[in-house]
């Protein structure tokens, strides 16, 4: 069977294969919607919160009225008091409180400060965070209006009083995920993820299912059914890693720094190693079931030693270590470098040659896998082991 046949069969058997066909091409799809679909909003805005205004003075007002003014809050009702106020929360429709204390003005204009009282829902930490923040900026805002009050009356002109509030201007400029939104620092990371584990997941179930059988995959060697099984995986993933790396990103508004060849050059390996590791984990199992439960199990030990969602300075050094083994590791490093922070093929060599490194040991270890699989199945029963 020349090599060109051998891959149309595997090709034929991907599509013919349910299980596999639903999780290469139903699942991808699938989770380039999911995954997405609660962050297309980048950020949580117009949160909904309670005042409670014990002073109800000038001054207080004003601070309600910034505190509105902020892209991130909406102040939807007031209280008579913090019990009232917790009621309200309690009920879902609101996520956050303010509470102005009584004396608010009369102490800011003494000189002796006054303490603002808020709090929020912190089930929900991005939704707490947004009220955090505007209601700091509206208490920011609210004690210079009153320091510049102060320094007026003390005969200061406005222009150099203001200038003595805010002797400096910050000009923010966030680079690389320019609208700090959820989507464009998540996705390329667990998008890349997506297409290691459905890739690890289909050469399992392929593999598990027919050991016990017979077919195409008994009348070639080893080592052609391994080069045949990774060039149809391959020829598959080529085309669901462009609808992922191309149009999802453009889709989602990720920000994509490499050219097309640069992105190429680093993916083939992830590709051949991703593919070896699947099918030298497949020799493990002899039931279809199994490699759809382990790889989903580990999806995310895998997600969080990746380093993108959470600090690598937080995770034990040797689990870190141990995890550059997973072929997602080094590709989700790299390319986060090389996509999205627009670094050069030279500042991701490292990662491209332990790819390539993993492929090897990968492409062995499945050769291996191959040969002690056909032996096992091969070898006669005796009456003893029967």
């Amino acid at each position: 069977m020349t090599l060109l046949r051998l891959i149309l069969e595997e090709l034929k058997a991907i599509v013919a294969d349910k299980a596999i066909a639903v999780t290469l091409f139903g699942g991808v799809l699938f989770y380039a919607l999911l995954y997405p679909l609660p962050y297309l909003n980048q950020v949580p805005t117009e949160q909904a919160l309670v005042v409670v205004d014990l002073d109800n003075t000038s001054l207080s007002r004003e601070l309600i009225r910034h505190a509105d003014a902020s892209p991130k809050i909406r102040v939807a009702r007031g209280a008579g008091s913090v019990t009232e106020a917790q009621h309200y929360i309690a009920s879902g429709d609101f996520h956050g409180l303010l509470v102005i204390p009584a004396g608010f003005k009369r102490d800011l204009l003494l000189g002796k400060g006054a303490t603002l009282s808020y709090g929020g829902d912190a089930s929900y930490f991005l939704v707490y965070s947004a009220l955090v923040e505007g209601l700091v900026t509206a208490g920011m805002d609210a004690a210079k209006s009153v320091q510049l009050l102060g320094m007026l009356s003390r005969g200061e002109s406005f222009a150099g009083a203001s200038l003595s509030l805010a002797p400096m201007h910050l000009n923010a400029v966030p680079a690389y995920n320019p609208g700090l939104g959820y989507t464009p620092y998540v996705v390329p990371g667990l998008f890349l993820l997506i297409l290691h584990q459905t890739l690890l997941i289909g050469t399992g179930i392929l593999g598990a299912g027919q050991w016990r059988k017979s077919g195409y995959w008994q009348q070639v060697s080893a080592l052609e059914l391994l080069m045949g099984r990774i060039a149809a995986f391959g020829l598959i993933y080529a085309a669901l890693g462009a609808f992922y790396l191309g149009w999802c990103y453009h889709w989602y508004g990720v920000s994509v720094q490499a050219g097309l060849g640069d992105i190429a050059a680093f993916i083939v390996p992830f590709y051949v190693a991703t593919a070896a590791a699947g099918v030298a984990t497949s020799c493990l199992f002899i039931r279809r079931d199994m490699p759809t439960q382990v790889m989903l199990l580990a999806s995310m030990p895998i997600l969080f030693v990746s380093g993108f969602v959470w600090p690598l300075s937080l995770i034990p050094e040797p689990l870190v270590m141990a995890a550059q083994a997973i072929p997602a590791v080094p590709a989700i490093f790299g390319m986060l470098k090389l996509n999205q922070l627009g670094a050069g093929f030279d500042a991701v060599f490292s990662e491209w040659l332990m790819l390539w490194v993993l492929a090897l040991v990968y492409l062995a270890l499945a050769w291996w896998g191959l040969v002690v699989r056909r032996r096992e199945v091969n070898s006669p029963i005796t009456p003893k082991q029967a």
